[in-house]
């Protein structure tokens, strides 16, 4: 199963991405995604088992080249349910993130 990851890194000069932007980009592609860079934002796609991976390298290069914030929102592809991955059908059941400590739904 994919997942999607849509980040936008700021502070945020239209036109002119500055080095947090760039290495964060460049910390996810290291990673072995293919991000859509886009001009208030970019995505990419990874395996369910992947993406905190992804979003660590995001979050720990745009901070360490001097982002003020970084925004995150990630989603399930639309496949059905039944095609999906039984230990991440379980962890999706619970509320869970694969590799994470799970959250209550309130």
């Amino acid at each position: 199963m994919r997942v999607e990851l849509e980040f936008t890194i700021e502070p945020f000069v239209e036109g002119q991405p500055g080095p947090h932007v760039r290495a964060a980009v460049a910390a996810a592609e290291a990673v072995g995604v293919d991000v859509d860079f886009g001009p208030f934002g970019s995505t990419c796609q990874a395996p369910a088992a992947a993406m905190p991976d992804v979003v660590a390298a995001i979050v720990a290069a745009a901070f360490g080249n001097g982002a003020t914030h970084v925004s995150l929102h990630v989603s399930l592809d639309d496949a059905p349910r039944e095609g999906r991955e039984p230990e991440l059908e379980s962890s999706i059941d619970r509320d869970e993130v694969p590799g994470g400590s799970g959250t209550a739904r309130s």
